[in-house]
């Protein structure tokens, strides 16, 4: 194979896999032929406002409203396009999402409403069930986004407590036709946690929030107790109100990894597959992530390829420490003390959105001197572990990688690079 260095290498992977998924390659060929009467674009997301901007390259101008975080709107030539805070919900999404319920209210049997999803729905649609005021709302979901629970787990309590969510959103469209196109950013693709399927059909109860909230020790103001008491508003699959809805993905992770490997492919590299939706504590999966790097590093012969492993999903971290770190930026800190400067052994991981958690940094790539650039910089990687410091950690050790919005979201892409040790 040609000579590339390492960490070119591995983000020439991870762009490869963020392209494929971007809207404006991927979305038209989804598209219906428009419509005759009415049409109204609706959406939340990360990527909804890139999303938009492709529907209108094929409909032309179009009448309608989009949620996206800040720094991550497109221009659109007839779609609102409304920005507000993500992970943490804030009153520009309240506000918002009360357009958007108005803008849907009233629509007819002729009229038409595509919906567009992706990951970051679930805080940008907002719509606090019964007395839960927006504080509130926050400081639930940071309890939840610091509780090490699967965002599945995360996504069920979500819909609980919302007007918007759990398919709520497509029944306030009835009868109005809806297709709802989704990008997935959940393992297993699950359509109802996609932003907490706001087009989707819930079986879950208030039961299951309980045993939730229960065993990842979520602490609820008395709001929430008060609203979950009075049951909740997500609507049941088969519910009358949804049977005028076709929900697709048309964008998932398998497509983006098998884009990467595709390319490693071509550049002489052989490719193990770790999976594309991957769950678990970001530390736990990076040690066993070693263990397999090494292992398959010793049954490499000098001469042999390299071999570059591939996983996708959602990691998640269990706040221990005041640190600043996400998910990506914490296996990759776990994967390096747990390497321990191994030889030839490069990796990166990083979130397809451009956001590692809560912190405008995409992930991180380390190397085998990841170990002594810290010793050398006096950086005690263990306690940058412990404190959840990863981001604070790669930034002084020069090994953040930093993307700017990416316009999708489909969930983190990590790779690790295995040279033969000789």
């Amino acid at each position: 194979m040609a000579s590339i260095d390492p960490e070119t290498l591995l983000r020439n992977l991870f762009d490869v896999a963020v392209e494929v998924a971007d809207p404006m390659q991927s979305l038209a060929r989804f598209l219906p032929a428009r419509p005759a009467g009415r049409v109204v674009v609706i959406g939340a997301g990360k990527a909804s406002a890139r999303m938009a901007e492709a529907v209108e390259a094929e409909w032309g101008p179009c009448e309608g409203l989009v949620i996206t975080r800040y720094g991550y709107a497109r221009p659109c030539q007839g779609i609102e396009i409304v920005e507000a805070a993500h992970p943490v919900p804030d009153q520009a999404g309240v506000t918002a999402t009360q357009r958007m319920i108005a803008l849907v209210d009233g629509l007819g049997e002729d009229d038409f409403v595509l919906a567009l999803i992706s990951g970051g729905a679930s805080a940008l649609l907002v719509a606090p069930l019964g007395e839960i005021t927006l504080s509130e709302k926050q400081s639930v979901n940071q309890e939840l986004l610091s509780s090490g629970a699967p965002i599945q787990k995360m996504n069920v309590v979500r819909k609980h407590l919302s007007r918007v969510k759990g398919g709520q959103l497509a029944a306030a469209t009835y009868p109005a036709q809806m297709l709802a196109l989704m990008i997935s950013d959940v393992p297993g693709d699950d359509m109802a946690m996609i932003g907490s399927g706001p087009t989707v059909g819930d079986a879950s109860t208030v039961a299951d929030v309980q045993a939730i909230l229960d065993k990842w020790q979520i602490s609820v103001p008395p709001s929430v107790n008060a609203a979950l008491a009075q049951g909740s508003q997500v609507v049941a699959p088969g519910d009358e109100r949804l049977s005028r809805v076709t929900n697709q993905i048309y964008a998932a992770p398998k497509q983006s990894l098998d884009a990467a490997e595709q390319h490693a492919r071509s550049v002489g590299l052989d490719v193990v597959r770790l999976g594309n939706d991957l769950e678990g504590e970001a530390r736990d999966v990076a040690q066993e992530h070693a263990k397999l790097a090494l292992a398959t590093q010793a049954k490499l012969n000098a001469g042999d390829p390299p071999v570059v492993m591939l996983s996708g999903g959602e990691l998640t971290v269990t706040r221990r420490g005041d640190g600043i770190g996400g998910p990506n930026a914490e296996y990759c800190l776990a994967l390096a003390l747990a390497l321990d400067g191994a030889p030839n052994i490069w990796a990166l991981a990083c979130d397809t959105d451009g956001v590692d958690g809560a912190d405008e940094v995409a992930g991180a790539c380390i190397g085998p001197n990841t170990l002594n650039t810290a010793k050398t910089e006096a950086i005690d990687p263990a306690k940058a572990l412990a404190t959840n410091d990863a981001h604070g950690f790669f930034k002084r050790v020069d090994g953040q990688i930093i993307t700017g919005p990416t316009l999708t979201n489909v969930n983190d892409f990590r790779a690790i690079l295995v040279y033969p040790k000789a």
